[in-house]
């Protein structure tokens, strides 16, 4: 079992930053792989950041070049770095975890990952 518990977000203006945090608990033994995804108000969760044990990462195209995943192995922590951020970025933000390799990376449907954060909320005003 792996338990996600998430940090940061908030609010702030069109241009401006904000980080994320995610803690993974319970199982750290196997080979896991991590993920940001987002909700909007009456949209699909979305994948938008993937890092697989290597620390490979890949993005969708929305986010490609302004936000930045990582982790902290020693830490058991994964991080969203958001920069640039739109007005359309304004949505809950999940941390995922499940087995590597996901089936379609970050292209994964939400619906196919085993452990999720309790969600954050990020609101971008322009």
């Amino acid at each position: 079992q792996v338990q996600l518990v998430e940090s940061g977000g908030g609010s702030v203006q069109a241009g401006g930053s904000l980080s994320l945090s995610c803690v993974l608990s319970g199982d750290t033994k196997s080979r896991i792989c991590m993920g940001w995804f987002r909700q909007a108000p009456g949209k699909q969760r979305e994948g938008i950041a993937y890092i697989d044990s290597d620390g490979i990462t890949s993005y969708d195209n929305s986010v490609q070049g302004r936000f930045t995943i990582s982790k902290d192995n020693a830490k058991n922590t994964a991080y969203l770095q958001m920069n640039s951020l739109k007005p359309e970025d304004t949505a809950m933000y999940y941390c995922a975890a499940d087995l590597c390799q996901w089936p379609n990376g970050v292209r994964t449907s939400f619906d196919q990952l085993s452990f999720w954060g309790q969600g954050t909320q990020v609101t971008v005003s322009s």
